[in-house]
């Protein structure tokens, strides 16, 4: 319960505190915020990739796992490339996140990853 309470609050914090308004709009693949920019401005999947990079250091330090931070990586960026593409909407981006978070620490507890 410990772990799964520091990845929620890591979440957290790199989903609402660490990803800058500038981040937030320039991951948006159809966008408009990037085309104001300048030619120099760098495109949505570097801005997307970034953010969930962040996530996945979270993941990492808190996990101690190389392996579930990449895993992160790349399902945080699979899972708000689908919002970005309102495919899902922003509950079930929430939701998704979180329940890989139990996954992690399923993961974890029954020692699948070191």
């Amino acid at each position: 319960m410990i772990l799964f309470f520091e990845l929620l609050i890591g979440h957290a914090i790199a989903d609402f505190v660490l990803q800058s308004d500038t981040m937030a709009r320039a991951k948006l693949r159809h966008g408009e915020f990037a085309a104001t920019q300048g030619p120099n401005f760098p495109p949505w999947y570097y801005w997307l990739s970034a953010h969930a990079l962040v996530h996945g250091g979270a993941v990492f330090l808190l996990t101690g796992s190389a392996a579930l931070g990449l895993t992160e990586v790349l399902l945080h960026g699979c899972i708000d490339f689908a919002k970005t593409e309102r495919w899902i909407g922003f509950h079930t981006d929430q939701a998704l996140h979180v329940l890989c978070k139990i996954a992690y620490c399923f993961v974890i507890y029954y020692g699948y990853v070191g």
